[in-house]
């Protein structure tokens, strides 16, 4: 308890390094990202092995899920294109969904208590501007790559702004670029922010613990915590949601240039 009681409860924002291999430098963060995209290799299909009509338990919400997302997300924008583009969404929101509820897990409280030693085996990628940032990169190829293959490529690029007279062209063509790129910063820092945000709430309000060290202190601070952990639960489907649903929206901007 002495070692987990003078660790920064905010330590888990930042990437430190763990090991190093050809070279390459191993982060807290990388491990995370790895660890998802582990557990989501192995759960969701075990979760949805059952060849049942009607699945239960797991299956049944991720169908749920994915059922949701096909029908009143994608299908309302993508239309006839829907097939083509929903597994790479499906996807995108599981894994970010997952980096967000790890990012909620002190990984490495347990492995402190486990081993007894300071552990950095832990915390929150997508408070990470960088994990973000390759997210919304990921989608910006996405996009781009959909409107290329549905209109080839030169008529995307003709089509890349609306037709106005030729001494503007150059001018609109340039804002058309730069707010495509706007759109790949604002899918990165929308998702960073709001998730960083609340785990500082979260250290913020744990840290009244040892600031006053009093009973009252600690019962209150801990009653915020549970809240706002239950808040922050929601915030994390709710990021991962709006990251999709804001991808989609781009997509059909780029599949659909008569719009």
């Amino acid at each position: 308890m002495f070692i987990l009681a003078n660790t920064n409860p905010l330590e888990e924002l930042t990437s430190k390094p763990l090991f190093e291999i050809f070279g390459i430098t191993f982060t807290n963060h990388m491990f995370v990202v790895a660890l998802a995209a582990a557990l989501l290799g192995i759960a969701i299909p075990l979760s949805m092995r059952s060849s049942l009509l009607v699945r239960s338990g797991p299956g049944n919400m991720i169908e749920a899920i994915c059922v949701f997302l096909r029908d009143d997300v994608v299908k309302p924008f993508l239309g006839k294109h829907t097939d083509r583009y929903i597994p790479v969404l499906w996807t995108l929101f599981f894994f970010i969904l997952t980096l967000n509820l790890l990012g909620m897990v002190p990984l490495d409280k347990f492995f402190t208590l486990a081993s007894g030693h300071t552990s950095h085996w832990g915390g929150s990628p997508t408070a990470n501007i960088w994990v973000t940032g390759s997210l919304a990169f990921f989608s910006f190829v996405l996009f781009h790559a959909a409107g290329m293959y549905e209109n080839g490529p030169w008529n995307y690029i003709k089509n890349f702004t609306p037709k106005v007279p030729m001494p503007l062209m150059p001018f609109i063509f340039f804002i058309e670029l730069i707010s495509s790129f706007v759109r790949m910063f604002s899918l990165s820092i929308r998702l960073f922010a709001n998730i960083m945000a609340g785990h500082i709430m979260l250290g913020t309000i744990m840290g009244f613990i040892f600031l006053f060290q009093n009973m009252a202190a600690a019962t209150a601070s801990i009653a915020f915590v549970v809240a706002l952990s239950m808040l922050e639960l929601f915030v994390a489907f709710v990021q991962s949601y709006i990251f999709v649903f804001l991808t989609t929206i781009f997509i059909s901007f780029a599949v659909h240039q008569e719009h």
